[in-house]
């Protein structure tokens, strides 16, 4: 909710926060000016959350509501979880855009348009019978109808750029004049340009700069807008901050495991919405010892990443559900040979090839138990975008350590969406190093010294890896089964069952940290009544919801899962302590079955697979109402929540006022 302070200067009104959406077609750049209005804001100091959203389709009919792309931020000066429920701004590029995110702008809200989009053709192709510019139907919000096409051409006449170039920066003059109603300067946006259209025809970068500069000089010289706004920079810790994206942290998380190895980074991947940005990534940062290897299918991704880690290299395959799904016998096979491999899963809606740009968290079940046989491995899951890196990187050091496969969630959510992330002290990190083996550790069945690779650390139950050709350590290696320290193949019933433990027994045995508990009341069970649980990118929306019930005076704990197996030592204990335990996911339950079945108590779940994150403000009511005692069952349903208001507003938009209009 944006809340007025105290306002020094008539003309600038301060806001503690704001929640921002640029709309627009599929080609009008609205991830990118999304994307450089967040960059701008961190810059500045802000705390800031986004919310990409992409259309399903690659390329929908241009101005259809189908093909309609956009970016939502949320700007604070203080410590935000979500990139907001609604929308104070919404800036829409044509009738389409206005038709289909209208419904989520607040009451009161601003609503800039590009009054040059809507003609008859355009109202025709978004479904609208009328203007909606005209017809009164915009009479809630506070309307600006800007020609923000007309006046970006004219802004770049004289550059030599044709009429379809020169419309193309409306979205920098859109970005200009939005930057201006936020008094945030724009001179790291034009650093940004001039390195992106650096090899583009000159006049490219001179238009994009001209409308940018245009869309600033706009606002400060129209009396369309009688004020401007001000959100002052959060008091973050100190520290060196960069705007990044879950997909880019996941890839510097895992480069900087791989130097705290001391190893080469192998990745074989094969692209798939939305995992292709790590592949992305990692492909640029060769000069940092890492080879990226573009595949020709899923299988082959992770048969090649596998031949990465057995060589020597941190193995790492990125994908989303579909290819998980193809990856299962080869994620077998790692199991069996014991490989360090790291395996990214940004999950995305399904099933089948399902919702491509829309988030879920799905692929749990599937992370713990989808393969053949018994199978286990650890599971972690990211909680944002900045967590990526830490994620990442933890990921890593479990696989290194423990010889193993590690599964990483991420999601649609976290994966593209960004946050102001502290850049670490690589000093600090710990040494992930390996010590590879270089002499025979055992005695063959001839009697002369050999190398056996299933000779287990009876610390970690690790064993040992040696690099292929080292002299010497010659030893067979495959995906049937093998005798125990030998490795020899073996099919032997008893051999079989203490291997199959032994792979058990080393991923329970992970050091994996005791449950936090956040409850302002006392420890579990002394106070707050309601316990809520999540794990991945639930995070944010509980964290936002829990302080809206705390501001009411109720009392509420808060606890999240980053480790999914093994489950904390503590978790049952923990649940145990209170009344009621809730479980919101993006699935139907997964988590709660989980818990149902390992620590023998009922929770109460919350679930939704809409491919959006959940509204803060819904949470609130469910937490608020489980708090009352006044919720019946053990599944909240989506019309129990409308029916207790749980879709309506924390407040309206404090943006603009009557006089503003």
């Amino acid at each position: 909710m944006t809340t007025e302070l105290e306002q020094p200067d008539p003309r600038v009104r301060r806001l503690k926060g704001v929640v921002i959406r640029f709309a627009g077609d599929s080609g009008d750049g609205m991830q990118l000016t999304g994307d450089r209005f967040g960059a701008q804001a961190a810059e500045a100091g802000n705390d800031v959350a986004t919310l990409p959203d992409f259309p399903a389709e690659i390329r929908a009919p241009a101005g259809t509501v189908g093909g309609v792309s956009s970016y939502q931020l949320h700007v604070a000066d203080h410590d935000i979880t979500t990139p907001g429920d609604q929308p104070d701004v919404l800036v829409a590029m044509n009738p389409a855009a206005l038709k289909a995110t209208l419904k989520d702008l607040r009451p009161g809200g601003v609503l800039l348009v590009d009054s040059g989009a809507f003609n008859v053709r355009s109202l025709e192709k978004a479904g609208y019978d009328s203007d909606p510019l005209t017809d009164g139907s915009l009479s809630n919000y506070i309307v600006h109808a800007v020609d923000l096409t007309g006046l970006a051409v004219g802004a770049t006449d004289g550059l030599g750029l044709k009429r379809k170039d020169a419309a193309r920066t409306k979205n920098m003059f859109a970005l200009g004049l939005v930057s201006w109603m936020f008094n945030q300067p724009v001179e790291s946006t034009i650093a940004y340009l001039e390195k992106r259209f650096a090899k583009k025809p000159p006049e490219i970068l001179a238009g994009n700069l001209a409308a940018l500069r245009a869309g600033v000089d706009y606002g400060d010289t129209t009396e369309a807008f009688a004020v401007s706004y001000e959100v002052k920079p959060a008091a973050l810790p100190p520290g060196n901050y960069r705007h990044m994206r879950g997909n880019r942290a996941i890839a510097f998380g895992l480069v900087a495991a791989a130097h705290q190895a001391g190893m080469p980074l192998f990745l074989g991947a094969y692209p798939i919405t939305p995992a292709t940005d790590v592949l992305h990534e990692l492909s640029k940062l060769i000069s940092h010892d890492v080879r990226s290897y573009q595949a020709e299918d899923e299988i082959a991704a992770i048969g090649a990443a596998i031949g990465g880690s057995f060589a020597g290299m941190l193995g790492v395959t990125v994908t989303s559900g579909p290819g998980m799904a193809l990856k299962g016998e080869a994620i077998g096979l790692a199991i069996s040979l014991e490989l360090p491999l790291v395996i990214v899963n940004v999950q995305r809606g399904g099933p089948s090839t399902g919702l491509p740009t829309k988030t879920e968290q799905s692929d749990l079940l599937q992370a713990l138990y989808g393969r053949h046989g018994e199978a286990p491995l650890p599971v972690l899951a990211a909680q944002s975008p900045a967590d990526c890196f830490a994620a990442a990187f933890e990921a890593a050091k479990i696989a290194l350590e423990r010889r193993t496969p590690v599964i990483l969630l991420s999601d649609s959510y976290i994966a593209n969406g960004s946050e102001p992330w502290k850049v670490p002290d690589v000093s600090e990190l710990p040494d992930l190093g390996i010590e590879f083996a270089t002499e025979p550790n055992g005695v063959g069945k001839d009697g002369k010294p050999a190398f056996h690779p299933y000779k287990r650390d009876p610390r970690t139950l690790a064993r040992p890896l040696a690099i292929p050709g080292t002299p010497g350590l010659e030893h067979r290696i495959g995906g049937l089964e093998k005798a125990d320290g030998s490795g020899e193949i073996s099919h032997d019933a008893d051999n079989h069952d203490l291997m199959v433990r032994t792979r058990q027994n080393k991923v329970d045995g992970i050091d994996v940290p005791l449950l936090e508990v956040d409850d302002p009341s006392g420890p579990p069970g002394s106070g707050a009544k309601l316990l809520v649980i999540g794990w991945g990118s639930t995070y944010g929306p509980i964290g936002a919801a829990c302080r809206l019930v705390r501001d009411q005076g109720l009392d509420i704990a808060q606890a999240h899962l980053r480790y999914l197996n093994p489950l904390p030592a503590n978790l049952a204990s923990v649940l145990a302590a209170y009344d009621t335990v809730l479980v919101p996911e993006m699935n139907l339950g997964q988590l709660g079955g989980l818990l149902r079945m390992h620590c023998q108590i009922e929770p109460v779940g919350y679930t939704q697979t809409r491919g959006l994150p959940f509204r803060a403000v819904e949470l609130a009511a469910v937490f608020t109402r489980l708090v009352d005692g006044t919720s019946v069952g053990t599944e909240l349903t989506t019309e129990d929540i409308k029916a207790i208001g749980g879709s309506g507003e924390v407040g309206r938009s404090e943006l603009g006022s009557e006089g503003d209009k």
